[in-house]
């Protein structure tokens, strides 16, 4: 049996009700990202119709090529930067994005401040985490981070938190309980972590931002 995009959200949205409740948070603190990468237009808009109004991709270019017609017939639907962003597409980033997940690097933040700059316009960033010390995977290291947030803040970058990916196949607890302790140290609001698999976890632990892609559009075949 199949279910629609509407029973899909119903679902993701009553689990985050049920962590809120166990965390003693309101559900309105939680903004729920609908991760639509690889998925088409037309697995996208019954999402839309159903509610939901903020969507996270992974690649600038996949989003250029299918975003700006869903954006014309709806308008309010907000777009989040999830995936990591290379410093040469950053004008393209800013230009298309409403928030970026993936600020990691003194280079990103001198792309970023620069298209901010020439597009007029600022877009919150979150400061990714290298929170398992993975080489392969994007993040700032730990010992890194106060030096980064420091840059990011002379260039005028608006910081609205730290984003992390866990290691994959671990225990993620111990991981969202790291990034929430380092976002309080450095008086920063926002977590975004916590994904399919875990976002009840990660919000138990703090989150405000969760990333759910498979949730919400099923298994990609």
């Amino acid at each position: 049996m199949t279910t629609s995009a509407a029973e899909r959200l119903d679902k993701v949205r009553e689990e985050i009700a049920k962590a809120c409740k166990i965390a003693r948070r309101e559900p309105s603190e939680v903004t729920l990202v609908a991760v639509s990468k690889t998925h088409p237009a037309q697995a996208i808009t019954p999402l839309i119709e159903a509610g939901q109004m903020v969507f996270g991709e992974n690649r600038v270019q996949e989003a250029q090529g299918k975003w700006p017609a869903l954006r014309e017939k709806f308008p309010d639907v907000r777009l989040h930067l999830v995936g990591q962003l290379q410093s040469n597409k950053a004008e393209d980033a800013v230009a298309l994005f409403d928030c970026v997940h993936s600020l990691d690097r003194p280079s990103l933040v001198a792309a970023l401040a620069k298209a901010f700059d020439k597009a007029g316009r600022q877009v919150p960033c979150f400061v990714q985490v290298d929170i398992g010390a993975e080489a392969q995977k994007g993040g700032c290291a730990i010992a890194d981070l106060p030096a980064l947030l420091a840059e990011a803040r002379a260039a005028g970058i608006p910081l609205a938190g730290l984003m992390c990916v866990p290691p994959f196949g671990i225990e993620p607890a111990p991981y969202f309980a790291l990034l929430a302790k380092l976002a309080d140290d450095h008086g920063l609001p926002g977590r975004s972590m916590g994904m399919s698999g875990d976002f009840p976890t990660a919000i138990m632990l703090g989150a405000t931002h969760v990333r759910v892609g498979t949730a919400l559009f099923g298994e990609r075949g």
